[in-house]
């Protein structure tokens, strides 16, 4: 494939056209950022991790009833995927309380839940990605009923099979991130990526944080979590 114009740059990666009609070349960056953009700096090597790590489980995530964008990797920073329109409503998934959830509540960091809690967030860097609910969606032509539906249904799907084959590696899924977007057909498909820019990984024995968190929290060893991950999700068990 060929590279062409660029159609987008996020804070992770730049999308850009492809000689071939309906995909789309997309290229991971090593660019880090925490609190909305005001925590800058490079992770050496994450554009590579997060490129492998997705290119390994949206292919499982196919076997498993899933549909995605992801088509190929192409290279150690980049993947062939179908063309997209991104619906504007990222999706978080919570398994445990933990980050902006425990603060916002006042639940102690670690709190196991009952049941997942799905919550929706309005995708827009310039507002800080602000939390919002169904029907604010809707009214505001962002998505409709029947799209948020299907994004629950899948959403809940990705973390059935996620939770598991964490577990079976070691790693327990406090809580991840995703985003959903929609082919010329209108179908709608997993987009984006899950990797530990995107995911809460904690070690099922030790409690380490294997994820974007030690970028955040000043934690120190953000590579090697990193590493870590990439790793443990290559493990076969």
């Amino acid at each position: 494939m060929t590279r062409g114009e660029l159609r987008y740059e996020g804070k992770a990666k730049r999308v850009y056209a492809s000689d071939v009609d309906g995909e789309y070349i997309v290229e991971y960056k090593d660019d880090a950022t925490a609190f909305n953009g005001v925590k800058k700096a490079q992770i050496m090597g994450k554009g590579e991790i997060n490129n492998a790590i997705t290119a390994h489980l949206y292919p499982l995530l196919e076997g498993a009833g899933i549909p995605t964008h992801f088509l190929a990797k192409l290279g150690d920073r980049e993947q062939r995927v179908r063309a997209v329109t991104i619906v504007p409503v990222e999706v978080i998934v919570r398994n445990v309380a933990a980050g902006s959830f425990s603060k916002r509540l006042g639940i102690e960091e670690g709190t196991p839940l009952s049941r997942p809690v799905v919550e929706y967030c309005f995708k827009s860097d310039a507002l800080g990605d602000p939390l919002i609910n169904s029907d604010t969606a809707i009214a505001l032509g962002w998505a409709s009923e029947a799209d948020l539906t299907r994004i629950r249904e899948l959403a809940l799907n990705v973390r059935d099979f996620l939770v598991p084959y964490f577990e079976a590696r070691g790693v327990r899924l406090i809580d991840f991130k995703l985003e959903f977007g929609k082919l010329a057909s209108g179908e709608i498909v997993l987009a984006d990526e899950i990797s530990p820019d995107t995911c809460r990984f904690w070690d099922a024995k030790t409690g380490e944080k294997l994820d974007k968190d030690r970028f955040r929290r000043d934690l120190g060893g953000v590579e090697d979590a990193y590493a870590e991950m990439l790793a443990r999700v290559t493990q076969t068990v």
